[in-house]
């Protein structure tokens, strides 16, 4: 679950889950009341990784930080199931699709939604309050209050499904 390497080691936020079954290596900080779900996969080997409080990186994703760089994803992220994040930056309240790729260098922005399977190409930057989506990512729309309520609720079943995951854990059968 969590492996040092080359002298560094992954820290954990307070109420924070980490799934035995997610690979967390090396220079990898999380913040408080996170969900690191199932079969993630989080390389802080060669470059590093910072999540924000409040972020769900669910079941299947890959993030790794380019050499000698950093990836940093902000407070109350959401990151879909098997997703592929190379990305220099992911601002806060952000929801990424499940299946979306954010290529080398990217950055989006906060409050923004990148539609299921986009690509986010490299060093593409993605502007706060929209949604993107397609191959390469466009903008489709601007971010509405009823898409911001929405997510807001997804991101607190997260925080909600790690405390719960903290406090009965899983019962191997």
């Amino acid at each position: 679950m969590l492996y040092g390497f080359d002298g560094k080691t992954p820290e954990i936020g307070k109420e924070t889950y980490v799934s035995e079954h997610a690979l967390v290596i090396g220079d990898v900080k999380i913040g408080d009341n996170c969900y690191i779900g199932h079969g993630a996969i989080l390389r802080g080997d060669y470059g590093s990784i910072l999540i924000g409080s409040g972020t769900a990186v669910e079941e299947g994703v890959i993030i790794h930080a380019p050499p000698k760089r950093v990836s940093t994803i902000g407070d109350r992220v959401t990151i879909g199931h098997g997703a592929v994040i190379h990305s220099a930056k992911i601002g806060n309240f952000t929801v990424i699709g499940m299946g979306a790729i954010l290529s080398l260098d990217s950055e989006i922005g906060q409050h923004t939604i990148v539609a299921e399977g986009s690509v986010v190409k490299k060093g593409q930057i993605i502007p706060d309050r929209v949604v993107v989506g397609e191959n390469p990512a466009r903008v489709l729309r601007a971010i509405g209050e009823k898409d911001i309520e929405f997510w807001d609720r997804g991101k607190d079943l997260y925080i909600n499904l790690a405390k719960k995951y903290l406090a009965i854990g899983m019962e191997k059968l």
